[in-house]
């Protein structure tokens, strides 16, 4: 492996931990976990505290691949934004912590996080 891929590998880890260093999710306030990807976006309510996930979304998934939500844009992060929080809404879930990963609040995560707090979810 080039060193250079070998740097910026290491960096993204260092921005992953430095972030997901700070906030911890409950089973009462779980953890927003946000990633994406060149094509796709994902959004994932996670309880650190017992390893389990309670809900999660993306544009893969099934109920999004045969329509216009099913790759990365604006439009399909303010879909999964809601979804997430309607799904939170089923489980009780009312307050939860923003985790951005390694990616800048901008942009596409910015879109979601904004969709989930229109759709009620406080963080």
């Amino acid at each position: 492996m080039d060193h250079s891929l070998k740097r910026r590998k290491r960096a993204r880890l260092g921005r992953v931990r430095r972030v997901r260093g700070q906030i911890r999710g409950t089973a009462l306030k779980p953890r927003l976990s946000v990633y994406k990807s060149n094509s796709h976006i994902y959004a994932q309510l996670i309880d650190d505290d017992n390893r389990i996930t309670l809900g999660g979304i993306g544009t893969l998934s099934k109920q999004n691949q045969k329509t216009e939500n099913n790759r990365k844009c604006t439009a399909a992060a303010r879909h999964i934004g809601t979804e997430i929080a309607q799904i939170a809404k089923q489980k009780n879930i009312l307050t939860v912590v923003f985790d951005r990963g390694r990616f800048k609040f901008h942009g596409t995560i910015a879109v979601l996080a904004n969709a989930a707090r229109e759709a009620g979810l406080q963080f």
